[in-house]
This record gives structure tokens, sequence and C-alpha cells, in this order.
């Protein structure tokens, strides 16, 4: 059964939908909380720069062919860009504890970098994370992907070590955590 995205997991923050949602960020870009007809782009978007920088991982090739099961049921939360309703960029908030979220599956589509949609769904994923009672999201990553890095830098995450046996990802040599204030 398909989780109800609207529904957050006991403990985050009541069912109702967070304020402001969706968010209109001009006449043609909207971000939108996770609809089914976009699950195939949220796949699509990740393994490309997964496929283009790395190798797929199988927590990449779970979380991104079930990812209601995998990110929505446990009381995460899924974004997209839409640019005249095509899912251009996503990203969601995977559910780690209260007050926890880590950043994952962040993708913009090749042809729609460097317009800021990256930077626009990084935004929302923390208002949307602070509206849900975090009070830390956290990211792994990996510094060849230099963009990503200096957007996240922007938005207020610092690098901290990676724990010995810290081994989420294969790919990743940089994890990075951000304060996310009180909504």
């Amino acid at each position: 059964m398909a989780a109800d995205p609207g529904r957050a997991r006991e403990g985050t923050e009541p069912a109702a939908q967070p304020r402001g949602w969706p968010l209109r960020i001009d006449e043609r870009l909207r971000i939108v909380r996770y609809d089914a007809r976009h699950a195939a782009r949220f796949a699509e978007l990740n393994l490309e720069w997964l496929e283009r920088y790395f190798e797929v991982e199988p927590i990449d090739r779970a979380v991104l062919s079930h990812p209601e099961l995998r990110i929505l049921a446990p009381g995460g939360e899924i974004l997209f860009a839409l640019v005249d309703d095509a899912a251009v960029g996503t990203v969601a908030l995977k559910f780690e504890r209260p007050g926890i979220f880590e950043l994952t599956k962040m993708a913009v589509a090749p042809d729609r970098r460097g317009r800021g949609i990256g930077r626009h769904l990084l935004e929302a994923a923390l208002v949307l994370a602070g509206q849900r009672g975090a009070h830390t999201v956290y990211l792994y990553s990996n510094t060849v992907l230099e963009p990503a890095i200096a957007l996240y830098r922007q938005a207020g995450f610092a690098e901290v070590p990676l724990a010995a046996g810290d081994d989420r990802y294969a790919r990743s040599n940089i994890k990075m955590v951000c304060a996310v204030p009180a909504r």
C-alpha cells in the first residue's frame, strides 16, 4: 500500500498539509510534494547523475525503485520541481528520527542546471523540514560534485567528519549538517 505523503510519521508533525504547499516560484516553476505520477522521474533524474559520476549502489536501487516504501512510509518527503508541469528536479528528506532528516536524492535535469532550480529545491526542502519539526538536516555527498557542495555551503550546511565505519554510501567522502530554524 502506498504511503500518504500528507500523513506524517508519529511524533514528527500533525497530518495537516504544511503551510504554503505547493510553492509557486514563478509563472512556470513550482515546487510540489510527492505525487505518484512523478515516481518514474524521481528514479530517472537520480540515475542520470549517479551513473555519470559513480556506480549505482544497492541502497540507491532500493530507494529509487520503491520511494513510497523507502522514503515516504517511514515519515519522509519527496519534492519535485515542475516547469510547466514537467518534473525537472527532485529531492528527498529521509526521516531519521524525530527532529532529524537526511537530505538525499537531489537531482536536476541536465538541460535545466544552472537556472536556480536546485537552490529552490534545497530551500523548499529545508523549509519543509522545519515545518515537520526538524532541527537538523544532514547529507552525504562527494567533493567531485563541486556545484552541489557549493550550493549546500551557501544554504548553511557545514562539513562534519565522517565517522569511522560510516559507509552508508560507498561514493561519499563528505558529510554535511545544517541546523534548521524553527518554523
